[in-house]
């Protein structure tokens, strides 16, 4: 999906790969305190402002909730580059999946055929 990346967990040197390409938007569906030593939320929200760039913390654990849902596909409405990501990128390609099916942005089969681009399997999900 033109605009969207999708990572495992992000760095500070990876805010600044993602400024780079012109990201506007991270999204980080990682619960704090996951696992030890993970960088935390406020910390990333406050190295994201700093370059200048908007910070949206939407934990999920497991399958991402309809809130969860709900602020990617806010995240993703402004149509500027965004950057979602997770501790392996799974969760962020299913809560980008149901946002966007949703939301109408994209069909089914776009939905799948592009998670599967990237190497990820959302067709068992409820895409509509």
């Amino acid at each position: 999906d033109p605009g969207v990346h999708v990572a495992g967990q992000s760095s500070l040197d990876d805010l600044d790969e993602a400024a780079a390409l012109g990201v506007r938007r991270v999204v980080s569906n990682r619960p704090d305190d996951e696992e030890p030593g993970q960088i935390s939320a406020a910390s990333l929200a406050a190295e994201a402002a700093s370059r200048g760039l908007d910070f949206v913390h939407a934990p999920a654990r497991g399958m991402p909730g309809p809130a969860v849902v709900e602020a990617v596909e806010a995240a993703l409405s402004a149509g500027e580059p965004v950057l979602l990501f997770c501790k392996s990128g799974m969760r962020s390609t299913v809560a980008w999946a149901l946002a966007s099916a949703r939301s109408g942005r994209l069909n089914r089969d776009e939905i799948v055929a592009a998670a599967a681009t990237a190497g990820y399997d959302v067709a068992a999900l409820p895409l509509g």
